[in-house]
């Protein structure tokens, strides 16, 4: 399980390879992935666990999309069951990577509530609104920059993560070292990714604001279906850069068998 070292170009590459990917198989990608957000919504809204156990479940659910995203790169038949697949394989550790996310992210977010008296977190949690003082509060501005450079490793750690420890086998916490690694070594085609993605969308986004200038009716439809593909895009672009990075994730062999 070994990460590969990419150059920055292959961060826009996996763009153009989700496009791809995602063009084999529209109806199925789409649907997992608007299906995965419905289903997060749904646990989230369990009265005073919900948002414990989305956290929870997340990791097992996103792999559910990687399963079909495999299926589909592989020619695959595969139906709209292939969403909950994730919680065949590995869950407990797959329950574990969901704790030790939202541990991280309390953590973040209790340092940030030092700087800021805890207007970050009331903000996250849906306990406060954004008004126009609370936006101007220079603690605000201080939290967000610590709460962004705090939350960076956390998401490195969670990234390729469920995939190592669904696919690979692998316990909670060397999936997320591998994780992290791997990301390390790849920042430059990461955020060359990263690039590729806010021009991705602020490009068609420009256009609809044109067309929305000469007709809102014009800019209508383009407004509708720019999420519907974009979004679906992007996980696709999730598997690309796993797959790229990591090439076939698959169990260590034992000390016993062939490599």
């Amino acid at each position: 399980m070994q990460a590969r070292t990419l150059p920055a170009p292959r961060g826009w590459a996996w763009i153009v390879e989700g496009l791809a990917l995602w063009r084999r198989n529209p109806a199925l990608i789409t649907f997992l992935v608007f299906g995965y957000w419905f289903c997060l919504l749904v646990i989230a809204a369990v009265p005073l666990i919900g948002q414990v156990l989305m956290s929870l479940t997340m990791p097992a659910l996103s792999l559910g999309i990687y399963n079909g995203c495999k299926a589909v790169a592989e020619r695959r038949k595969v139906g709209p069951e292939v969403l909950v697949s994730g919680f065949r394989q590995n869950l407990p550790e797959q329950i574990k990577i969901g704790g030790i996310y939202l541990a991280g992210t309390f953590i973040v977010l209790g340092i940030t509530a030092l700087i800021d008296g805890g207007i970050l977190a009331e903000l996250m949690l849906g306990k406060r609104k954004l008004d126009e003082a609370t936006a101007e509060d220079p603690a605000l501005s201080a939290s967000l920059i610590v709460g962004t450079v705090g939350s960076m490793p956390l998401m490195m750690a969670y990234w390729f993560a469920p995939l190592l420890a669904g696919w690979g086998r692998v316990s909670a916490i060397k999936a997320m070292f591998f994780s992290f690694v791997a990301c390390w070594r790849n920042w430059r085609a990461f955020l060359a990714y990263g690039i590729g993605l806010m021009l991705t969308v602020m490009v068609p986004g420009l256009l609809i604001g044109l067309l929305g200038l000469i007709s809102p009716i014009l800019s209508a439809l383009p407004a509708i279906a720019l999420p519907l593909v974009f979004i679906p895009v992007v996980f696709a672009s999730f598997y690309a850069n796993a797959s790229d990075v990591f090439g076939q994730i698959a169990p260590e062999p034992a000390a016993d068998e062939p490599a």
